[in-house]
Protein backbone atom coordinates (compact mmCIF):
# COMPACT_ATOMS: atom_id res chain seq x y z
CA UNK A 1 0.00 0.00 0.00
CA UNK A 2 1.43 3.42 -1.11
CA UNK A 3 1.54 6.41 0.68
CA UNK A 4 -0.39 9.29 -0.70
CA UNK A 5 1.00 11.40 -3.18
CA UNK A 6 0.08 15.04 -4.97
CA UNK A 7 1.17 15.20 -8.48
CA UNK A 8 -0.03 19.07 -8.94
CA UNK A 9 0.82 21.00 -5.59
CA UNK A 10 -0.01 24.15 -6.79
CA UNK A 11 -3.98 25.02 -7.83
CA UNK A 12 -5.25 26.83 -10.51
CA UNK A 13 -5.86 30.35 -10.16
CA UNK A 14 -9.93 31.44 -9.64
CA UNK A 15 -10.87 31.67 -13.69
CA UNK A 16 -7.93 29.54 -14.57
CA UNK A 17 -7.19 25.72 -15.40
CA UNK A 18 -4.99 23.30 -15.71
CA UNK A 19 -4.86 20.30 -17.73
CA UNK A 20 -4.50 17.14 -14.76
CA UNK A 21 -4.87 14.42 -17.77
CA UNK A 22 -5.35 13.75 -20.89
CA UNK A 23 -9.65 16.06 -21.85
CA UNK A 24 -9.12 17.12 -17.86
CA UNK A 25 -9.26 20.21 -16.73
CA UNK A 26 -9.14 21.53 -13.15
CA UNK A 27 -11.22 24.51 -11.76
CA UNK A 28 -10.97 25.98 -8.78
CA UNK A 29 -14.35 27.99 -7.33
CA UNK A 30 -13.53 30.01 -4.32
CA UNK A 31 -16.39 29.58 -0.99
CA UNK A 32 -16.78 32.21 1.58
CA UNK A 33 -16.28 29.72 4.28
CA UNK A 34 -13.08 28.03 6.19
CA UNK A 35 -12.70 25.28 3.41
CA UNK A 36 -12.33 28.35 0.72
CA UNK A 37 -12.35 26.73 -2.57
CA UNK A 38 -14.24 23.75 -4.38
CA UNK A 39 -13.12 21.66 -7.42
CA UNK A 40 -14.45 21.84 -10.00
CA UNK A 41 -13.91 19.17 -13.76
CA UNK A 42 -14.34 20.26 -17.16
CA UNK A 43 -14.11 16.82 -19.12
CA UNK A 44 -14.06 16.83 -23.08
CA UNK A 45 -17.05 15.20 -24.06
CA UNK A 46 -17.57 14.83 -27.59
CA UNK A 47 -18.05 18.60 -29.52
CA UNK A 48 -18.35 20.16 -25.93
CA UNK A 49 -17.74 19.57 -22.17
CA UNK A 50 -19.01 17.53 -19.33
CA UNK A 51 -18.55 19.90 -16.11
CA UNK A 52 -18.60 17.94 -12.99
CA UNK A 53 -19.70 20.27 -9.85
CA UNK A 54 -20.31 23.52 -9.77
CA UNK A 55 -20.04 26.14 -7.37
CA UNK A 56 -22.13 28.50 -5.35
CA UNK A 57 -24.39 30.61 -7.03
CA UNK A 58 -23.84 34.33 -6.93
CA UNK A 59 -23.15 37.29 -9.34
CA UNK A 60 -19.31 36.78 -8.75
CA UNK A 61 -19.25 32.94 -9.52
CA UNK A 62 -21.67 33.77 -12.84
CA UNK A 63 -18.82 36.19 -14.41
CA UNK A 64 -16.21 33.86 -13.05
CA UNK A 65 -18.14 31.10 -15.07
CA UNK A 66 -18.31 33.26 -17.89
CA UNK A 67 -14.82 34.26 -18.16
CA UNK A 68 -14.06 29.92 -17.70
CA UNK A 69 -16.39 29.22 -20.84
CA UNK A 70 -14.78 31.75 -22.81
CA UNK A 71 -11.41 31.38 -21.89
CA UNK A 72 -10.08 27.81 -20.16
CA UNK A 73 -12.95 26.32 -22.20
CA UNK A 74 -12.19 27.94 -25.69
CA UNK A 75 -15.97 28.74 -26.18
CA UNK A 76 -17.14 25.16 -26.48
CA UNK A 77 -20.68 24.52 -25.24
CA UNK A 78 -20.83 22.96 -21.83
CA UNK A 79 -23.33 19.64 -22.87
CA UNK A 80 -23.55 18.40 -19.65
CA UNK A 81 -23.52 18.80 -15.88
CA UNK A 82 -22.85 15.74 -13.72
CA UNK A 83 -23.46 16.58 -9.97
CA UNK A 84 -21.95 14.44 -7.70
CA UNK A 85 -24.10 15.64 -4.63
CA UNK A 86 -26.93 18.21 -3.45
CA UNK A 87 -24.71 19.89 -1.77
CA UNK A 88 -24.59 23.65 -2.70
CA UNK A 89 -21.26 23.71 -3.26
CA UNK A 90 -21.31 21.08 -5.84
CA UNK A 91 -24.83 22.08 -7.53
CA UNK A 92 -25.00 25.75 -6.73
CA UNK A 93 -24.78 26.66 -10.54
CA UNK A 94 -26.27 23.73 -12.36
CA UNK A 95 -29.76 25.47 -13.03
CA UNK A 96 -28.11 28.44 -14.48
CA UNK A 97 -26.01 26.13 -16.74
CA UNK A 98 -29.21 23.66 -17.84
CA UNK A 99 -31.58 27.34 -18.24
CA UNK A 100 -28.49 29.68 -19.42
CA UNK A 101 -25.91 27.25 -21.70
CA UNK A 102 -28.66 24.63 -22.25
CA UNK A 103 -27.11 21.53 -20.22
CA UNK A 104 -28.43 18.19 -19.55
CA UNK A 105 -28.14 17.76 -15.91
CA UNK A 106 -26.92 14.45 -15.05
CA UNK A 107 -27.35 13.08 -11.24
CA UNK A 108 -28.59 10.47 -8.80
CA UNK A 109 -32.24 10.71 -8.15
CA UNK A 110 -31.58 11.40 -4.08
CA UNK A 111 -29.44 14.54 -4.95
CA UNK A 112 -32.23 15.58 -7.72
CA UNK A 113 -34.96 15.43 -5.61
CA UNK A 114 -33.07 16.81 -2.45
CA UNK A 115 -31.91 19.70 -4.43
CA UNK A 116 -35.76 20.40 -5.60
CA UNK A 117 -37.01 19.73 -2.46
CA UNK A 118 -34.60 22.35 -0.67
CA UNK A 119 -35.11 25.32 -3.06
CA UNK A 120 -38.88 25.44 -2.00
CA UNK A 121 -37.89 25.11 1.48
CA UNK A 122 -37.37 28.77 2.12
CA UNK A 123 -37.68 30.28 5.57
CA UNK A 124 -37.79 33.12 7.41
CA UNK A 125 -37.19 31.99 10.88
CA UNK A 126 -36.35 28.21 11.95
CA UNK A 127 -39.13 26.11 12.28
CA UNK A 128 -40.13 24.55 15.51
CA UNK A 129 -38.97 21.03 14.58
CA UNK A 130 -35.32 22.62 14.13
CA UNK A 131 -35.49 24.55 17.07
CA UNK A 132 -36.47 21.34 19.05
CA UNK A 133 -33.81 19.76 17.31
CA UNK A 134 -31.40 22.09 18.57
CA UNK A 135 -32.46 21.37 21.88
CA UNK A 136 -32.10 18.19 21.74
CA UNK A 137 -28.42 18.01 20.90
CA UNK A 138 -27.88 20.33 24.12
CA UNK A 139 -27.29 23.14 22.14
CA UNK A 140 -26.81 26.40 24.23
CA UNK A 141 -30.17 28.18 25.42
CA UNK A 142 -27.90 31.00 24.05
CA UNK A 143 -27.08 30.41 20.73
CA UNK A 144 -30.44 28.43 20.37
CA UNK A 145 -32.34 31.56 20.85
CA UNK A 146 -30.47 33.57 18.43
CA UNK A 147 -31.20 30.49 15.83
CA UNK A 148 -34.85 30.82 17.00
CA UNK A 149 -34.69 34.21 16.17
CA UNK A 150 -31.95 35.24 13.06
CA UNK A 151 -32.97 34.56 9.24
CA UNK A 152 -31.90 30.84 8.55
CA UNK A 153 -29.56 30.06 5.63
CA UNK A 154 -31.67 29.22 2.81
CA UNK A 155 -30.49 26.83 0.25
CA UNK A 156 -32.54 29.15 -2.32
CA UNK A 157 -29.70 31.97 -0.85
CA UNK A 158 -27.04 30.20 -3.14
CA UNK A 159 -28.72 27.53 -5.47
CA UNK A 160 -30.03 28.75 -8.79
CA UNK A 161 -33.63 27.36 -9.62
CA UNK A 162 -32.78 23.79 -11.28
CA UNK A 163 -35.53 23.79 -14.11
CA UNK A 164 -37.72 20.26 -14.55
CA UNK A 165 -35.47 17.39 -16.36
CA UNK A 166 -32.54 15.42 -15.57
CA UNK A 167 -30.77 12.18 -16.50
CA UNK A 168 -30.73 9.46 -13.72
CA UNK A 169 -27.62 7.56 -12.74
CA UNK A 170 -27.58 5.06 -9.99
CA UNK A 171 -25.19 2.17 -8.51
CA UNK A 172 -23.87 -0.12 -11.30
CA UNK A 173 -24.27 2.12 -14.05
CA UNK A 174 -21.81 3.37 -17.01
CA UNK A 175 -21.48 6.40 -18.32
CA UNK A 176 -19.68 7.54 -21.63
CA UNK A 177 -18.00 11.41 -21.03
CA UNK A 178 -15.90 11.69 -24.43
CA UNK A 179 -13.37 8.69 -24.26
CA UNK A 180 -13.84 7.58 -21.58
CA UNK A 181 -16.16 5.20 -20.05
CA UNK A 182 -17.15 5.31 -16.18
CA UNK A 183 -18.60 2.83 -13.91
CA UNK A 184 -20.88 4.61 -11.05
CA UNK A 185 -20.64 3.43 -7.85
CA UNK A 186 -22.64 4.98 -5.04
CA UNK A 187 -21.27 6.69 -1.80
CA UNK A 188 -23.62 7.59 1.37
CA UNK A 189 -22.34 9.05 5.04
CA UNK A 190 -21.43 12.72 3.69
CA UNK A 191 -24.65 12.90 1.60
CA UNK A 192 -27.43 10.52 0.44
CA UNK A 193 -26.51 8.61 -2.56
CA UNK A 194 -23.05 10.09 -3.63
CA UNK A 195 -22.15 9.39 -7.42
CA UNK A 196 -18.49 8.79 -7.75
CA UNK A 197 -17.07 8.14 -11.21
CA UNK A 198 -14.44 5.00 -12.07
CA UNK A 199 -12.66 5.29 -15.26
CA UNK A 200 -12.63 1.72 -17.05
CA UNK A 201 -9.95 3.22 -20.07
CA UNK A 202 -7.19 4.29 -17.35
CA UNK A 203 -6.68 5.31 -13.46
CA UNK A 204 -9.00 8.40 -13.03
CA UNK A 205 -11.76 8.36 -9.98
CA UNK A 206 -13.77 11.61 -9.84
CA UNK A 207 -14.65 11.67 -6.00
CA UNK A 208 -16.80 14.60 -5.01
CA UNK A 209 -17.05 14.64 -1.38
CA UNK A 210 -16.80 11.27 -0.73
CA UNK A 211 -12.65 11.17 -0.89
CA UNK A 212 -11.22 14.22 -0.10
CA UNK A 213 -7.35 13.70 1.28
CA UNK A 214 -6.44 16.02 4.71
CA UNK A 215 -9.75 15.98 5.58
CA UNK A 216 -12.83 13.86 6.61
CA UNK A 217 -16.19 14.55 4.67
CA UNK A 218 -18.51 16.28 7.61
CA UNK A 219 -20.75 13.72 8.38
CA UNK A 220 -24.12 15.24 9.65
CA UNK A 221 -27.47 14.47 11.27
CA UNK A 222 -30.33 16.95 10.51
CA UNK A 223 -34.00 17.83 11.91
CA UNK A 224 -35.22 16.44 8.32
CA UNK A 225 -33.79 12.87 9.59
CA UNK A 226 -32.90 13.08 13.60
CA UNK A 227 -31.99 9.31 13.82
CA UNK A 228 -30.07 9.13 11.23
CA UNK A 229 -26.98 7.07 10.91
CA UNK A 230 -24.57 8.62 7.97
CA UNK A 231 -21.30 6.89 9.93
CA UNK A 232 -22.91 3.39 9.37
CA UNK A 233 -23.29 4.45 5.50
CA UNK A 234 -19.76 6.01 5.29
CA UNK A 235 -18.29 3.01 6.99
CA UNK A 236 -20.12 0.90 4.69
CA UNK A 237 -18.51 3.18 1.31
CA UNK A 238 -15.05 3.25 2.66
CA UNK A 239 -14.86 -0.75 2.65
CA UNK A 240 -16.78 -1.30 -0.47
CA UNK A 241 -14.16 1.50 -2.18
CA UNK A 242 -11.76 -0.69 -0.74
CA UNK A 243 -12.26 -3.89 -2.70
CA UNK A 244 -11.37 -2.24 -5.74
CA UNK A 245 -9.21 0.45 -4.82
CA UNK A 246 -5.66 0.60 -6.16
CA UNK A 247 -2.56 2.47 -5.72
CA UNK A 248 -2.19 4.07 -9.01
CA UNK A 249 -5.66 5.28 -8.81
CA UNK A 250 -5.48 9.30 -9.92
CA UNK A 251 -8.43 10.52 -7.48
CA UNK A 252 -9.84 13.73 -8.28
CA UNK A 253 -11.42 15.25 -5.24
CA UNK A 254 -14.49 18.01 -4.26
CA UNK A 255 -11.74 19.50 -2.56
CA UNK A 256 -7.99 19.96 -1.41
CA UNK A 257 -5.64 17.97 -4.31
CA UNK A 258 -6.32 15.19 -6.53
CA UNK A 259 -3.68 12.48 -5.25
CA UNK A 260 -2.60 9.23 -5.44
CA UNK A 261 -2.53 6.05 -2.96
CA UNK A 262 -6.21 5.77 -2.83
CA UNK A 263 -5.97 2.55 -0.62
CA UNK A 264 -3.95 3.89 2.30
CA UNK A 265 -6.69 7.22 2.21
CA UNK A 266 -9.45 5.28 2.47
CA UNK A 267 -8.07 2.80 5.39
CA UNK A 268 -7.35 6.02 7.16
CA UNK A 269 -10.64 7.62 7.02
CA UNK A 270 -12.26 4.67 8.15
CA UNK A 271 -9.81 4.26 11.19
CA UNK A 272 -9.80 7.49 11.94
CA UNK A 273 -13.86 7.23 12.51
CA UNK A 274 -13.44 4.02 14.91
CA UNK A 275 -10.91 5.58 16.35
CA UNK A 276 -13.30 8.53 17.20
CA UNK A 277 -15.88 6.34 18.52
CA UNK A 278 -13.76 4.62 20.35
CA UNK A 279 -12.67 8.30 22.05
CA UNK A 280 -16.29 8.83 22.49
CA UNK A 281 -17.65 5.70 24.37
CA UNK A 282 -14.98 6.37 26.51
CA UNK A 283 -16.28 10.18 27.12
CA UNK A 284 -19.60 8.47 27.80
CA UNK A 285 -18.52 7.03 30.67
CA UNK A 286 -19.94 10.52 32.42
CA UNK A 287 -23.22 11.22 30.10
CA UNK A 288 -23.59 14.24 28.19
CA UNK A 289 -25.25 15.63 25.59
CA UNK A 290 -24.06 15.59 21.71
CA UNK A 291 -23.23 19.00 22.42
CA UNK A 292 -20.55 18.16 25.24
CA UNK A 293 -18.92 15.52 23.23
CA UNK A 294 -17.09 17.56 21.24
CA UNK A 295 -13.61 16.98 22.62
CA UNK A 296 -13.04 13.30 22.32
CA UNK A 297 -14.18 13.58 18.58
CA UNK A 298 -12.26 17.17 17.37
CA UNK A 299 -9.30 16.88 20.27
CA UNK A 300 -9.73 20.80 19.23
CA UNK A 301 -11.11 24.50 20.28
CA UNK A 302 -14.41 24.40 17.82
CA UNK A 303 -14.69 28.23 16.86
CA UNK A 304 -18.14 29.68 16.45
CA UNK A 305 -17.48 29.57 13.32
CA UNK A 306 -17.31 25.42 13.24
CA UNK A 307 -19.91 25.03 15.74
CA UNK A 308 -22.86 23.92 13.63
CA UNK A 309 -20.83 21.47 11.61
CA UNK A 310 -19.63 19.76 14.58
CA UNK A 311 -22.63 19.93 16.41
CA UNK A 312 -24.30 17.93 13.49
CA UNK A 313 -21.51 15.71 13.17
CA UNK A 314 -21.34 14.95 16.97
CA UNK A 315 -24.96 13.91 16.47
CA UNK A 316 -24.21 11.61 14.04
CA UNK A 317 -21.71 9.93 15.80
CA UNK A 318 -23.62 9.56 19.43
CA UNK A 319 -26.51 7.77 16.43
CA UNK A 320 -24.20 5.52 15.92
CA UNK A 321 -23.43 3.95 18.64
CA UNK A 322 -26.86 4.36 20.53
CA UNK A 323 -28.40 1.96 16.99
CA UNK A 324 -25.32 -0.26 17.69
CA UNK A 325 -26.68 -0.76 21.23
CA UNK A 326 -23.37 0.85 22.92
CA UNK A 327 -24.81 3.36 24.42
CA UNK A 328 -28.31 4.38 26.04
CA UNK A 329 -29.95 8.04 25.80
CA UNK A 330 -32.75 9.36 28.10
CA UNK A 331 -33.94 13.36 28.23
CA UNK A 332 -32.92 15.82 30.87
CA UNK A 333 -35.12 18.34 31.99
CA UNK A 334 -34.21 20.64 29.31
CA UNK A 335 -35.18 18.27 26.83
CA UNK A 336 -31.93 16.97 25.76
CA UNK A 337 -30.63 13.40 25.30
CA UNK A 338 -27.77 12.94 27.62
CA UNK A 339 -26.08 9.81 26.42
CA UNK A 340 -24.03 6.96 28.47
CA UNK A 341 -22.31 4.08 27.68
CA UNK A 342 -24.41 0.58 28.33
Amino acid sequence: MKNIHFPFETPPAEGEAIEIAQGILWIRMPLPMKLDHVNIYALEDGDGWCIVDTGFHSKRMIETWENILAGPLAGKPVTRVLVTHHHPDHVGMAGWLQSVHGAELVTTRTAWLFARMLLLDNQKTSPPETIAFYQSAGMDPDLVEERRTQKPFNYADIVHPIPLGFRRIQQGDTIKIGARTFDVHIGNGHAPEHATLWSQDDNIVIAGDQIIPGISSNLGVYATEPDADPVQGWLDACEHFQTFATDDHFVLPGHKLPFTGLPARLRQLVDNHHSALDRLLKHLETPSTAAECFPPLFKRTIGPGEYGLALVESIAHVNHLHQQGKITRTRNDAGAWVYKQA
